[in-house]
């Protein structure tokens, strides 16, 4: 820390976080066709007006946008800041959360967070309130999960707690990392985890590097190669990721433009971002029709149901700049819970690939409390590619049935959009009281579980006269046979180019493969590399760097 005050302020507030007030909102450029998204073509839209949760507080901390509020809403405390955490609902019936706090009357004021403390807490709802149970350790971030063996993690920064029960005892341990010969991408701290279909665990880390685990427990090794995140100008950092019977999600917060962006993925790796903001200042709001405007949300985490769908968001909210959170003052942080719009089950049962010829047959499942037979609008239906569906275009509805699992809709493929590009199907329309209604569909002819072929860096074996390159798959699946084609580079010319062929290769398989040194004999020459791993004609990984 005294290296980075050295430095200036403003490096001062990239490496901890203190936004001074001349930096803390940075106006970011809106793409112009955002303009044009309906209602549902945006994360943002999916955030519900709250139901109130016990009684209106008038004498509590926070600035008048804030004050009266709904206390009881996530977890508040006056002797206390709280920051971060996440939902695990329990096999008790109750819902467990686990967040980190700080005492209010530090004289660090919101500068206390380094020493920030995980604790437990209890409520009989996902919105709170949410009570004190015990204290777990020293730790900021937190976000917990259940391990493929049925443990539950918590992670914090630099390590994380491990037990069989939510209940403890908690043991401190730490992760290991295998960086796979690439560099880390802006540090490892702020994870968030995804369990996959075979028990295994995706891992994000705050620089937007994607990592695997084989069972949540084990070894994380990085497999990207640069940041999944949108290629646009911001500081990000919180991410959130989460799987869902459909896709994967990924939520990542540009905090000094408050600004986050939603993207999706069928496989963890290859990540597509959806246009307009996930969430912005301004999104709590009561069915009474009480605001509360919090000016930062922060470490979004997202609670699921049992088909894995977000159904809740959680914040961590601070009233006022960090800087301004002072010892025993009027401000002070929180976490609080917004209920998001659930999406409906729905189901492609065509068992073809799509076309623009196809007559696409959409089951829209009945749940317990819905009916959409009778509940939903068909004529306001649009079902494609959410690069027409989110700006109101899309395929409409030609026929329906009612069926014993909910209701058959038949659309149109002509204008449903659809490109080699596009691995889910998007819905957006209403039901009959006017209300937003959408949903999420897997697609024929489309691997959710496909096999990821990354290598690590090539190895010189001068006395052989060859190189040896380690090709591994951390996918779901067996691969196909494959082409790995080795360019070896010097200022910048290609020396030599060799390819050779890669055996197919089962989950978590690993193989060596061997290629001749061909004319390169300096040993004590700069050499740099780029590998590419192709089936066929597509391009499965390109991987760069030096010896």
């Amino acid at each position: 820390m005294k290296q980075a005050l050295k430095k200036g302020m403003l490096v001062l507030a990239f490496l901890i976080g203190v936004h001074v007030t001349w930096a803390q909102v940075t106006e970011r450029h809106r793409p112009a066709a955002w303009s044009n998204l309906v209602e549902g073509g945006r994360f943002m839209d999916l955030f519900m007006p709250i139901s109130p949760i016990g009684k209106l507080n008038s004498s509590t901390w926070g600035t008048a946008g804030v004050v009266p509020r709904y206390s009881d809403n996530g977890i508040e405390e006056d002797d206390y800041s709280y920051w971060g955490g996440n939902i695990i609902a329990g096999d008790d019936g109750k819902y467990h959360l686990f967040v980190c706090r700080w005492r209010e009357d530090s004289p660090k004021g919101h500068w206390e967070w380094p020493n920030s403390i995980v604790v437990h807490a209890v409520s009989d709802k996902p919105e709170g309130p949410f009570n004190f149970v015990d204290e777990i350790g020293k730790g900021h971030n937190p976000e917990a999960y259940q391990a493929k063996n049925g443990d539950y993690i918590i992670y914090v920064i630099d390590g994380f707690y491990k037990s069989t029960s939510l209940n403890g005892p908690w043991e401190y341990k730490q992760f290991e990392f295998d960086t796979r010969d690439r560099p880390i991408i802006e540090g490892l701290s702020n994870l968030t985890f995804a369990q996959r279909e075979d028990g295994s665990y995706l891992m994000v880390c705050r620089g937007g590097g994607v990592w695997f685990s084989q069972d949540g427990l084990s070894s994380y090794h990085q497999v990207s190669n640069g940041r999944v995140y949108p290629p646009v100008e911001g500081e990000f950092e919180d991410p959130v990721v989460w799987k869902d019977n459909v896709q994967y999600h990924l939520i990542v917060n540009d905090w000094l433009g408050r600004i986050a962006f939603y993207l999706r993925s069928k496989d963890g790796i290859h990540w597509k971002t959806d246009p307009g903001e996930a969430y912005l200042p301004g999104i709590t709001v009561y069915e009474d029709g009480t605001k509360e405007d919090w000016f930062k949300y922060e470490r979004i985490k997202i609670f699921q149901d049992e088909y894995g769908r977000a159904v809740q968001a959680n914040f961590a909210v601070i009233d006022t700049l960090k800087a301004e959170d002072k010892a025993s003052d009027a401000h002070s942080s929180k976490n609080i819970g917004i209920p998001l719009r659930k999406g409906l089950l729905l189901e492609v049962l065509n068992k073809k690939a799509l076309s623009k010829s196809s007559k696409i047959r959409l089951l829209v499942r009945s749940e317990e409390g819905f009916d959409p037979f009778s509940e939903l609008d068909l004529n306001s239906l649009r079902f494609g590619a959410s690069e027409e569906v989110n700006f109101g275009r899309g395929a409409s509805p030609i026929a329906h049935k009612e069926v014993e699992e909910g209701l058959e809709i038949i659309f149109d493929g002509t204008e449903s959009g659809f490109t080699k590009e596009n691995f889910a199907g998007k819905l957006i329309g209403k039901n009959q009281d006017g209300e937003l209604v959408f949903g999420y569909s897997r697609l024929p002819g489309i691997d959710y579980t496909p096999a990821i072929l990354t290598t690590r860096k090539p190895k010189f074996k001068w006395d052989e006269d060859l190189v040896e390159v380690v090709v591994e798959n951390y996918g779901l699946s067996p691969s196909n046979k494959s082409k790995l084609q080795l360019e070896i580079i010097q200022d910048g010319a290609v020396l030599a180019t060799e390819t050779t062929s890669i055996k197919a290769l089962k989950a978590y398989e690993e193989v060596v493969v061997r290629l001749p040194l061909s004319e390169i004999q300096d040993q004590s020459g700069a050499y740099s590399f780029k590998i590419t791993i192709l089936s066929g004609k597509q391009v499965l990984e390109v991987f760069e760097g030096g010896f």
